[in-house]
């Protein structure tokens, strides 16, 4: 276990084609441009200036647009990348002149990376034959960590990678980072060639992994359920800077600027651009909306603001709505229902504005019909247009 700490690191690339992970890993050239956010000239700014510390015991999830740095910021903490600015800590102690077999990590990739030549025994026992380690510590530990994944599991050990499947493949590569015991679990999207039902099962392991062994964790990935599910707390991500972290609650009720608030969320906040201030009142469009007494002093006439909400403070209904409330009218776009919850999202365009809402999935709705919104007042986010920061 250990705590790690990034300070202001920053990373970039003169040529994308050539970093140093892809002859590494043999990673797609597409996979690497993927991990390329900012471009100047002929460099590429994949990190700017990133500080993050991770707790010893807890795992933090990585979530980004492709692009943001994520494979990039595991790379550099991993060691592989490690040409960048800054320093990486792993308990106070500098990283950069220790290669990523002397860190003590376990790391997971996507495309498994597994030793083909060698039988899936012989994966898990490589770092101890690498390591000098005697064949009866190595069968020792290969039986503990077999046990420790379960039924059948012992009978993939005398099999070759290539004759296993998505999900048996993964479940060796995630045995081969226990089997070392790592001081650092590292993800880098592990689950994402996996069908849906092997990726729930695969989570759920990886969930009971982490949480037996409280082992410091760093898990990229697309998928926010993944990042729900896993993570302690989530890292927010955009052109190689971090925008925030902390748990999905505090990130879905306190967004820190309009990206954080437009990305994270299934669906993510609804976001009207196109107003202004005007004394007490935001201007959108046609209507008037009361603004905050606690955001009245930090904005100023003729300012431009972006209004946020989220699905939940939106009702939708083919009867006119009553009370409190932003009263609007707009036509339905399309419909998802969730049957588990009895309710369904609405999308609704409303002028040149498109944004969702929720009901009851007995409320009986067609394409194109005209509905009734109330949106809660007291739910409003208030963004500052030109910055992006909330007010």
């Amino acid at each position: 276990m250990a705590r790690i700490q990034l300070r202001d690191v920053s990373v970039s690339f003169t040529d994308p084609a050539r970093v140093p992970v892809s002859r590494m890993f043999q990673v797609r050239r597409e996979r690497n441009l993927e991990d390329m956010p900012v471009e100047a000239a002929n460099r590429v700014q994949a990190l700017d200036r990133v500080n993050l510390t991770i707790p010893n015991g807890q795992t933090f999830t990585v979530v980004g647009p492709s692009g943001c740095g994520k494979s990039t910021l595991l790379r550099v903490v991993a060691g592989i990348e490690n040409k960048y600015r800054g320093q990486v800590l792993y308990d106070d102690v500098d990283m950069q002149d220790l290669p990523p077999g002397d860190r003590y990590i376990g790391m997971v990739f996507q495309n498994y990376a597994l030793y083909p030549n060698f039988n899936n025994a012989g994966n898990l026992s490589f770092f101890f034959k690498n390591h000098k380690i005697s064949d009866e510590q190595t069968r020792e530990r290969i039986q503990y960590t077999s046990d420790l994944m379960g039924i059948e599991f012992n009978e993939l050990l005398p099999r070759r990678p290539g004759t296993l499947s998505g999900g048996e493949k993964q479940r060796v590569a995630i045995a081969r980072a226990i089997v070392r015991v790592p001081k650092l679990f590292l993800f880098d999207e592990p689950l994402s060639n996996l069908d849906a039902k092997l990726r729930v099962q695969t989570r759920v392991e990886i969930k009971k992994l982490l949480h037996k062994f409280s082992i410091t964790g760093l898990y990229v990935t697309h998928d926010q359920q993944e990042a729900i599910a896993l993570g302690d707390q989530i890292v927010v991500m955009h052109a190689g800077r971090i925008e925030q972290v902390g748990t999905y609650q505090q990130l879905m009720e306190n967004p820190v600027n309009v990206f954080v608030a437009g990305f994270l969320g299934l669906p993510p906040m609804n976001l009207l651009s196109g107003g202004s201030i005007s004394g007490d009142k935001l201007v959108l469009g046609d209507e008037l909306i009361p603004i905050s007494k606690r955001v009245q002093p930090l904005v100023q006439n003729g300012q431009r603001i972006t209004l946020g909400f989220r699905l939940e403070a939106v009702q939708a209904s083919v009867e006119k709505s009553s009370g409190n409330g932003i009263q609007l009218q707009g036509e339905v776009e399309a419909l998802e229902p969730d049957y588990t919850q009895r309710t369904q999202v609405i999308y609704i365009r409303n002028g040149i504005w498109n944004y969702a809402g929720v009901c009851s999935l007995d409320v009986k709705l067609n394409l194109g019909q005209i509905v009734n919104v109330k949106i809660d007042s007291e739910r409003l986010y208030f963004f500052d247009t030109d910055s992006g920061i909330r007010l």
